[in-house]
């Protein structure tokens, strides 16, 4: 059965469901709804809500729930996750598993409160110090955004380390019908909890992991912290061989125009090329799903001996962009289209952008 529900709290009723019990977050608009419905239901599954004092707090707290194997979780907005940042690689580093929600804003600094994709950079490019990778997933509907709960959980597990869902404020706040999948069960959130890593003390144990496991992201010997890099260096790299996503909409060997475009502003595009294409104009699109690793390859295998541009539709200066032209290496020109501060543009400052590179 499908309810109408807000993205933010969508994701929120996702994350419950998939087993999340502890959940630690600091307000901030335009994600609020998302920590208020956590205040709400989280003491109604036996789960830990935390408004913490800080958005520095919130991810340590995270930090420090992720090393007794539980499934825990933050979210914020542009400026807070800045905040996370140190923590978020703490937990890289430490191979604790998490789910970080950014929904994003207008910036840089407090900026505003409307959409914007301006924290690409930050989200894929590793905001925080030192040499880590997270998965980020990037919605580009409200039901999507609760899919990707579930998702983000499973492979934080996985891979030990934490996830991004990338939104923003467009889809943080308005309002689709969503199904949800059945809650994880009783059993489910026991054999979840049997995380053998953990400091935790287990039923089938005799002792307390800490007297063999170590939670910790700090090494002072040069070698031995050398070895720990290398190793999570070798992690990283099976993620980006096996977690890259896409969609692939109306590609065509006749396009001449390849967009790219991903969360809320591919739909804008999606609904440029669905005009155009009454028009009897054909322009494809490469949705990224998952913004890191991107899914280099998918965009250059649409390219065709009639591609003529690749077109790149973003909420920002200009940051997606950059991994597009790495794609496309100089096998096509790679044009820009954005807008900033919180403005979002049209399907028909898109289709004028398009006709205008076609001269139609």
């Amino acid at each position: 059965m499908k309810v109408l529900m807000k993205g933010n709290e969508a994701v929120a009723e996702a994350a419950i469901r998939a087993g999340c019990r502890h959940y630690f977050a600091y307000p901030i608009t335009p994600q609020s709804e998302l920590i208020e419905y956590m205040a709400k239901m989280m003491p109604k599954v036996g789960g830990t809500f935390v408004q913490a004092e800080s958005e520095i707090a919130a991810i340590n707290m995270v930090y420090g729930a992720a090393g007794c194997g539980k499934r825990a979780m933050t979210s914020s907005s542009s400026p807070g996750i800045s905040l996370k940042q140190e923590g978020i690689s703490y937990c890289s580093g430490a191979e604790l598993p998490c789910v970080v929600v950014n929904v994003q804003r207008g910036g840089p600094g407090l900026g505003d409160i409307q959409p914007a994709q301006g924290d690409y950079f930050q989200a894929t490019k590793g905001g925080g110090h030192g040499d880590y990778r997270i998965i980020v997933l990037a919605p580009a509907s409200v039901q999507e955004f609760a899919d990707m709960a579930a998702q983000a959980f499973d492979l934080a597990d996985k891979y030990r380390n934490p996830v991004m869902i990338l939104s923003d404020g467009m889809l943080g706040q308005m309002m689709e019908p969503v199904e949800f999948a059945e809650p994880a069960t009783e059993d489910d959130l026991e054999r979840l909890d049997k995380q053998h890593w953990d400091w935790c003390m287990h039923p089938n144990q005799d002792e307390p992991n800490h007297h063999h496991h170590e939670i910790n992201s700090l090494e002072i010997d040069p070698v031995v912290l050398e070895q720990h890099v290398i190793a999570l260096g070798k992690k990283f790299d099976r993620m980006e061989a096996a977690e890259k996503s896409w969609e692939e909409y109306n590609l065509a060997p006749d396009n001449e125009i390849l967009c790219v475009a991903f969360g809320t502003a591919s739909r804008i595009v999606k609904s440029a090329i669905d005009d155009l294409k009454e028009e009897g104009v054909n322009i494809g699109l490469i949705r990224p799903i998952n913004v890191w690793p991107y899914p280099s390859e998918a965009i250059a295998a649409a390219l065709t001996d009639k591609t003529k541009l690749v077109y790149t539709f973003e909420l920002s200066l200009g940051q997606m962009v950059e991994d597009v032209r790495l794609a496309v290496n100089g096998k096509a020109p790679v044009e820009f289209y954005g807008k900033v501060g919180g403005i979002v543009f049209t399907p028909e400052e898109v289709k004028d952008k398009l006709k205008l590179a076609l001269k139609v």
